[in-house]
């Protein structure tokens, strides 16, 4: 009789990871599929990597503002070296062997799925009562005339780079082609910006796009809005992009931060009863649900892209696969640039407010003026705040902070709008002296005025 196992984990990117470890740990029989490397883009050629070599360049610049400190040199080859330690050097063996020593069997094939509870990889086939999707995404390059020509990059060739370019495109407004043109600024590569909308990071608030762009610009970087690439070829070892304007901008790379899209092209999905919608993305319900004995988490849901919500889907799906109900809820979860400073954000902007009907009120805080902690922090203070509140039910729905380690103090608000806490309860929070969190109190009382 063929071995039917629990649960078959297809991609062991963070989400499924997750689940993997979480059925294992709970005694379950589990089967997972990995045709590249354990752990993922994230791990490997994404959020790693890019964290771990953007921190060099966040010391250079505050050590610029600190009073007292002298600046210091970036070394390349020992960033680049540290950034490939951090990166396992592409090696998953460890984490291979991890999960045999513990019990799962690994496939190291592409999987697809032939029937409910049925999955082919090279040419076997393998029963499990419960298949899980975490394929996670691809990238998705603009197409233009010339394209194949030049010297075009993506995450994976920016992230594992050997030697740096003295010159660089980046295409895209979004976060990872801000934190690419700040991590390659910070190392002296000149860096063009092309975003071919009127402003950055479509989905935050318009003040946060102005910030963004004021210390990009700061930090050296040329930055275009408008501008979209209409053409391209090569000059000898050069890449030269035609703009729609007819303005040329010659690099040694171009590199693409234009979106990515779903893993899921010929995976037999609909085989086991899932649906996808227009883009390609598994539609799942509140559970991460697919369909009778499928389920899927992370990028390739399109819900969030983020890997902290594929690591949360993936605990979802975990417990609702041992019996426990569990639901999942998309509120309060933080969005964070990894730029200097570094640009955080959670809820709703006050467009999609309007858009749900809500009653909304915002307050937009300067840091160096309301608070002591930038002076201390560094010469020259930098950061701004601001809070979104439902003016009905009094409690906050979103907010952002552009300023130093923003990443890890946006969890103040990103905790009070998932748990819905009043904005009387907030108020009573005393915050450390000094501290970047104080400025939420500032933002709420000139919200409400004094009591």
């Amino acid at each position: 009789m063929q071995e039917i196992f629990d649960a078959a984990i297809i991609g062991m990117g963070p989400g499924g990871e997750v689940v993997a470890d979480r059925l294992i740990t709970a005694g379950k029989k589990v089967i997972v599929f990995e045709s590249e490397l354990i752990g993922g883009e994230c791990a490997y050629w994404a959020c790693i990597p890019s964290k771990t070599i953007l921190r060099g360049t966040e010391l250079k610049v505050e050590t610029e503002r600190t009073a007292g400190a002298s600046p210091i040199r970036l070394d390349w080859p020992k960033a680049r070296d540290y950034r490939d330690y951090m990166a396992r050097h592409l090696d998953d063996s460890a984490q291979a062997k991890g999960y045999e020593k513990r019990g799962a069997m690994l496939v190291r094939a592409r999987a697809s799925i032939a029937g409910p509870g049925r999955i082919l990889a090279d040419g076997i086939e393998y029963l499990s009562h419960h298949i899980v999707i975490a394929t996670g995404t691809v990238p998705q390059a603009p197409e233009f005339l010339g394209v194949e020509q030049i010297a075009a990059w993506g995450n994976r060739e920016v992230y594992t780079l050997k030697e740096l370019p003295e010159s660089a495109a980046i295409i895209g407004g979004g976060a990872v082609a801000l934190e690419t043109a700040s991590f390659l600024a910070g190392f002296g590569v000149k860096v063009t910006l092309l975003n071919r909308s009127g402003h950055l990071l479509g989905r935050e608030e318009p003040e946060v796009a102005a910030l963004a762009e004021g210390y990009l610009r700061e930090a050296g970087v040329d930055v275009r809005m408008n501008a979209a690439v209409a053409s391209g070829r090569r000059e000898g070892a050069s890449s030269v992009l035609v703009l729609g304007d007819g303005s040329e901008v010659t690099v040694d790379a171009a590199i693409f931060a234009t979106g990515r899209r779903p893993r899921t092209e010929a995976m037999g999905i609909a085989q086991a009863g899932g649906l996808l919608d227009a883009k390609g993305n598994v539609q799942v319900d509140e559970h991460c649900w697919a369909a009778e004995g499928l389920w899927a988490v992370g990028d390739v849901t399109g819900i969030m892209p983020f890997t902290h919500v594929a690591k949360y889907q993936g605990r979802v799906v975990a417990d609702c696969i041992l019996g426990k109900e569990r639901e999942a809820a998309y509120g309060g979860i933080p969005r964070v640039v990894f730029t200097n400073p570094e640009i955080a954000a959670v809820g709703l902007t006050r467009a999609q407010a309007d858009a749900l009907d809500i009653e909304h009120e915002s307050v937009r805080v300067n840091l160096p003026e309301a608070i002591a902690r930038p002076w201390t922090y560094e010469e020259n203070p930098r950061g701004d705040l601001s809070i979104l509140i439902d003016r009905q039910r009094r409690v906050m729905i979103g907010a952002w902070a552009v300023a130093p380690q923003a990443g890890e103090w946006i969890h103040q608000a990103a905790l009070a709008i998932r748990a819905h806490i009043p904005l009387s309860i907030l108020r009573e929070q005393v915050a450390q002296f000094p501290s970047y969190n104080e400025a939420y109190l500032v933002a709420l009382e000139r919200l409400e005025g004094p009591r």
